[in-house]
C-alpha cells in the first residue's frame, strides 16, 4: 500500500519546544539510498508468518536515512507509472499504484511505534526535521499531474464498468483522494498547499511534543502518608511504584495521566490536593512558557482555513467531513444538539443529588469539577449499592485479556496462542498468533503493550503495522493494542477500573476489525473505513464485557478467585445509565468546540477565549469540564485524522447502540446468525463498499437514534 496515501492518519507523539520554520518550496527529492544490512528499517521483514518488524535491532540514528532512502525509493516507483507509455488501465495505474511504497510503509510502522512508545529527546529532533519532509512528499506525488491524468483517464473509462466492485471502489479511492489533495489546482496554488502541509506538519509535531513534556514533567508528590486517605489499596501501590520511577522513592505520585489523575478524583479525600491534580491534568498544554499550545491552535487553524478555500470548499470542516458517513458538518451538528439537551439535563440532576449528599454530610462546599468523581462515587454507592472499587478487585487486567480472546474465539472462530520468538520494542510488549480455530490457519500476530512509562503517550489505542491484502502474495495483518495502566508491585495483579476495562475492549475490537479483514487490496483492508465509521466496531465490542459469559468466567476476584457475585452484577445493570450526563456532556463539549473552531473558517481564534465562549454559549455546566480541552486535544491538533471529526464517537454509537439491539432481538449477544451478518458485512470487509450500505447488509435497514437515547438513558 503506497504511505502517501495514509500518511494523514499517522499520528506522531513527542515532547519539544523549537519552532519549526516555514518551508516556501516542496522539499526536493533525496538521492537514492543503497538498501544495505546496516539500517534493519531497509530490508525486507523476515521470519515467521511473512516476516515480522525488527523491532530488536532498531536505532534513533536509523530513522533519518532510511525516510530518505525510502522516500527516494517511492517516487521513483511513481515516476515510473506517470511516464509509462501504455495507455491508462487499472493494472498498469491503479493496481500499480498499490504495489509502490512498501519499503516506506514498513519504515514509518516503526517511526509511528517509536514516536508514540518511545520517544525520547533523541527521536524528537527527527521527527521535528522529519515531519515536513514527509509533508512535502506527499505533496510531490499528489500533486503530480502525469499520474493523476492517468488516474483521471481510469476513473472516466468505459471499461472502469467491467471492473470487479472492489476493483471500482478502489480506483474511485485512488481519484477521489487525489482530487480532494489539489491535483486539479494549478501551479501557484499547489505550492501553496504543499506550504501550508508542511508548516502544519511542523506545527502538529510541536503541538504533540508540548503535551507529552507537560505529561512527563508534571506530576503531583504526595509526601505524607496521611494524604492518601480515601485511597484503595491498589491505587496507593501504584503510586508508590510511579514515585520510585519518577526518583521520588518512599513517596507516593500522582502522574499527569487519565489512568491516574481519574482514580485519584474518585477517592481522595484530601479537597485540596484533589484540585491539584485536577488542575495539572486540565491545563496541560496551556501553562504558558515554552509548552503553551495556544498560539500554535491559532496557527493552525488558520493554515486548515486557507487550505480548505484553496481546495474550494467553505471551511475545514465541510472538507474533512466529505467523505465521512455524517457527509456534512450540519448533519453532525445535528445528532449533537439532539443529544446535548438531555446530557445537560442530567447533568443538573447528578449535581443536584451530589450537592444534596455533600451538604448531608457537612462539607459546605459548592461543587466544583473537582469533587463531580469524588460525589459521583458517593452517590453511585447510595443509589445503587455499588462501590467501583468493590468491582475492581475483580477486573484483573490478565484476566480480561483471557477474557476477550474467549468472546474472539466465541463470535470470530479466533484462538490467541503466546508466542516468544518475535522480537519486541520493549520488555512490556508481548506477543500472540491468531489463528482460526477450526482450521488452525494462521490469520495474524496481536501485539499487547499495557502499560505506562516514560516517553509513551497517554490514553489507548490501536495499531495496524501491516495490513491484510490478497492483491499479490496473500499477507496477514499484524495489529497492536496499547495502553497505559500503572503497574502496581511485582508479582501482583494490575486491578482497572469497569471504565477501563471498557476502554480495553473497545481497543480490541479494533483490533478484531483489522485481524477479520478479508479483502484484496490493502489500502481498502481493516480499519481503513470512514472516521465516523471506524469507531462503530470497537465501541460495539464494549458490550461484550458485561455479558454473564465473560464476567462468570473471567470477572475473578484477585484474591479468592471467585467470579464476581450475581448480585454486583445485577448492580451494575441497574447503574448502567448512572453518571451518563457527566459522560455525555464532557465528550460532546469536546466535539462541540472541535466543530465550531473548524466551521469558523478565515476568523482568528484564540484557543482559551473560543473555548470559553462556545462553551457559554452551549449552556456547559460549570461543574464539568471538557474532555479534551483545545490545548492538550491530541486528536484534533497532533494531526489532521480526526479534526472537524471527533463528533465521530457518537454517530458510531448510533450505529452500535442499534447494533447492540439486533442481538438482544436474536437469542443474545453470542447469537450465531447476528454474528456471521456482523463478520460478513462490518469486521471483513473493509472499505471495499460504502459504510451505509454495509451496515444496511448488516442490520436490514439503516440506523435509528432511539437505540442511542435509550442506551444512554436519555428521554427520546
Amino acid at each position: 500500500m503506497p504511505r502517501f496515501l495514509v500518511a494523514a492518519v499517522a499520528i506522531a507523539m513527542a515532547a519539544c519546544t523549537t519552532a519549526v520554520p516555514p518551508v516556501t518550496t516542496p522539499a526536493p527529492a533525496p538521492e537514492p539510498v543503497a538498501v544495505t544490512s546496516t539500517n534493519p528499517l531497509l530490508a525486507p521483514w523476515s521470519g515467521l508468518h511473512g516476516g515480522v518488524p525488527p523491532f530488536d535491532r532498531i536505532e534513533v540514528a536509523h530513522f533519518k536515512p532510511a525516510l530518505e532512502a525510502a522516500m527516494a525509493e517511492n517516487l521513483a516507483e511513481i515516476d515510473r507509472i506517470a511516464n509509462d507509455p501504455a495507455a491508462p488501465a487499472f493494472e498498469n495505474t491503479i493496481a500499480a499504484l498499490e504495489r509502490t511504497g512498501r519499503t516506506l510503509t514498513r519504515v514509518e510502522t516503526a517511526y509511528g511505534v517509536w514516536s508514540s512508545t518511545l520517544n525520547s529527546p533523541e527521536f524528537q529532533a527527527v521527527e521535528r526535521e522529519m515531519e515536513p519532509k514527509l509533508a512535502a512528499f506527499n505533496d510531490q506525488i499528489y500533486q503530480n499531474a502525469p499520474l493523476f491524468r492517468r488516474i483521471e483517464a481510469v476513473y472516466n473509462s468505459p471499461e472502469k464498468a467491467r471492473l470487479t466492485p472492489e476493483q471500482q471502489r478502489l480506483t474511485w479511492w485512488y481519484h477521489n483522494n487525489f482530487v480532494r489533495a489539489g491535483a486539479r489546482l494549478d501551479a501557484a496554488a499547489k505550492a501553496r498547499v504543499s506550504q501550508i502541509n508542511q508548516e502544519l506538519a511542523g506545527l502538529f509535531t510541536r503541538f504533540s511534543q508540548n503535551v507529552l513534556a507537560d505529561e512527563t514533567n508534571q506530576f503531583l508528590v504526595i509526601e505524607n502518608e496521611s494524604d492518601l486517605a480515601g485511597l484503595p489499596q491498589s491505587l496507593r501501590d501504584a503510586a508508590a511504584a510511579a514515585a520510585t520511577a519518577k526518583g521520588h522513592p518512599g513517596k507516593w505520585v500522582i502522574t499527569n495521566t487519565r489512568s491516574s489523575v481519574d482514580p485519584f478524583l474518585t477517592y481522595s479525600d484530601r479537597r485540596n490536593l484533589r484540585e491539584k491534580a485536577w488542575r495539572m491534568f486540565t491545563d496541560r498544554g496551556d501553562l504558558g512558557g515554552a509548552t503553551d499550545n495556544n498560539r500554535i491552535i491559532s496557527q493552525i487553524l488558520q493554515l486548515r482555513a486557507e487550505r480548505a478555500r484553496l481546495l474550494g470548499y467553505e471551511t475545514h470542516a465541510h472538507w474533512r467531513l466529505e467523505n465521512t458517513m455524517a457527509k456534512t458538518p450540519e448533519r453532525a451538528v445535528e445528532l449533537m444538539e439532539a443529544v446535548w439537551k438531555p446530557a445537560v439535563a442530567r447533568v443538573k440532576e447528578e449535581v443536584a443529588d451530589m450537592q444534596v449528599l455533600a451538604n448531608r454530610e457537612g462539607a459546605n462546599i459548592t461543587i466544583e469539577p473537582w469533587d463531580y468523581r469524588y460525589y459521583m462515587e458517593k452517590v453511585r454507592k447510595a443509589k445503587f449499592d455499588l462501590d467501583q472499587n468493590e468491582v475492581k478487585q475483580y477486573l484483573q487486567l490478565e484476566k480480561l485479556r483471557e477474557g476477550m480472546f474467549w468472546a474472539a474465539g466465541e463470535l470470530f472462530n479466533f484462538r490467541f496462542t503466546p508466542v516468544s520468538n518475535i522480537p519486541v520494542y520493549h520488555p512490556d510488549v508481548r506477543v500472540w498468533e491468531v489463528t482460526d480455530r477450526t482450521t488452525g490457519q494462521h490469520v495474524g500476530l496481536w501485539y499487547f503493550d499495557p502499560y505506562a512509562r516514560a516517553g509513551k503517550r497517554s490514553g489507548a489505542w490501536m495499531n495496524a503495522y501491516r495490513r491484510q491484502e490478497r492483491f499479490q502474495t496473500p499477507t496477514t495483518t499484524i495489529v497492536s493494542n496499547n495502553s497505559n495502566f500503572v503497574k502496581g508491585n511485582p508479582g501482583e495483579p494490575v486491578l482497572i477500573s469497569w471504565d477501563d476495562a471498557e476502554t480495553l475492549f473497545h481497543e480490541f475490537g479494533h483490533a478484531l476489525h483489522g485481524l477479520s479483514s478479508n479483502v484484496n487490496y490493502p489500502s481498502l483492508a481493516g480499519t481503513a473505513v470512514a472516521r465516523d465509521y471506524v469507531e462503530f466496531p470497537s465501541q460495539l465490542l464494549e458490550h461484550w464485557l458485561s455479558t454473564p459469559q465473560v464476567l462468570q468466567r473471567f470477572a475473578l476476584h484477585h484474591q479468592t478467585g471467585e467470579p464476581i457475585p450475581q448480585r454486583l452484577v445485577e448492580r451494575i445493570q441497574r447503574a448502567s445509565t448512572f453518571n451518563e450526563g457527566f459522560a455525555t456532556t464532557e465528550y460532546l463539549a469536546s466535539a462541540i468546540v472541535d466543530m465550531r473552531m473548524h466551521l469558523a473558517g478565515s476568523q482568528k481564534i484564540d484557543a482559551d477565549a473560543f473555548e470559553r465562549r462556545v462553551l457559554a454559549d452551549i449552556g456547559m455546566p460549570r461543574e464539568i469540564v471538557m474532555r479534551h480541552r483545545s490545548p492538550h486535544f491530541l486528536h484534533i491538533f497532533s494531526g489532521d485524522s480526526y479534526s472537524a471529526g471527533y463528533y465521530s464517537y457518537l454517530w458510531s454509537d448510533t450505529l452500535t447502540a442499534d447494533a447492540a439491539e439486533a442481538f438482544t432481538e436474536a437469542t443474545g449477544f453470542y447469537d450465531p446468525n447476528v454474528a456471521k451478518r456482523l463478520r460478513q458485512y462490518v469486521f471483513s470487509v473493509g472499505n471495499t463498499i460504502d459504510p451505509a450500505e454495509a451496515y444496511k447488509q448488516f442490520r436490514g435497514r439503516e440506523a435509528k437514534i432511539d437505540a442511542l437515547m435509550r442506551k444512554r438513558g436519555f428521554p427520546q
